[in-house]
């Protein structure tokens, strides 16, 4: 299994790229291939690469009036779920995933969270390729006033969170849905508007004081996530190229 593999990555804002997975993934043998959706960069009109990444952003997942690319964006995620080809959705891409697979999303749903955030991990979780062993409240990056309110049939849920119930899912074999931001490190949080937090009654000084406190317990859990899903890639190029 030593040939490498490659990801389309979908970015859907400025301050919204691979952060740390890319160089996590590329650590485990899966090269990037980012698409900056947002500033016009266009997307191919079929799957091709071995893995689809879709990174979140300030949009629903079918809100094509203001950011039409999410279209081609969600025909591309059902190529993949279609042929068994691994997705990660973060935030806005995983709401996209449980859209696309037949679940529900919901604009300004629930309370928002911004910043540091304890998870729950289910019990289907123990059972999962990815998220198995992980520590049972690992602390991961959020930052989302939108959420999944129901999950496709058949998805298995994975983690929650005390405001957010649908955190984590896995939809068939090899799609996985996430809420909040493993990709994300503490210094990113200093690019997050000012305004959009303060509209929260959040200071962004307090919340980049936090995740700068808990990232040296937090990034390993997320890099063995990366890395597994890396695995996973490569796994399946090497048994599609074993026929």
């Amino acid at each position: 299994m030593s040939s490498r593999a490659r990801a389309l990555v979908v970015q859907n804002g400025p301050n919204g790229g691979p952060g740390r997975w890319a160089g996590w993934l590329a650590e485990g043998g899966v090269d990037v291939d980012v698409v900056r959706a947002d500033t016009g960069q266009a997307l191919p009109g079929r799957l091709e690469h071995e893995a689809l990444i879709v990174l979140g952003g300030g949009y629903l997942p079918d809100d094509d009036v203001r950011a039409p690319w999410l279209a081609r964006t969600r025909e591309l995620m059902g190529q993949a779920l279609e042929r068994d080809v691994p997705v990660f959705g973060i935030c806005l891409g995983g709401q996209m995933l449980a859209h696309v697979a037949g679940g529900e999303v919901k604009g300004e749903h629930g309370e928002p969270e911004f910043g540091s955030t304890v998870l729950t991990l289910l019990a289907p979780a123990a059972e999962d390729p990815l998220f198995a062993g992980l520590p049972e409240r690992p602390v991961a990056v959020e930052n989302h006033v939108d959420a999944i309110v129901r999950l496709p049939a058949g998805a298995r849920p994975l983690a929650r969170s005390e405001r957010c119930p649908h955190q984590a899912f896995r939809f068939g074999r090899s799609a996985w849905g996430v809420q909040f931001h493993p990709e994300a490190d503490p210094e990113q949080i200093a690019n997050w508007p000012v305004e959009r937090l303060s509209r929260h009654g959040v200071d962004r000084e307090e919340l980049l004081r936090a995740a700068r406190r808990t990232d040296p317990a937090a990034a390993p859990v997320w890099r063995e996530v990366a890395l597994r899903f890396a695995r996973l890639v490569r796994e399946r190029l090497a048994a599609a190229a074993a026929g």
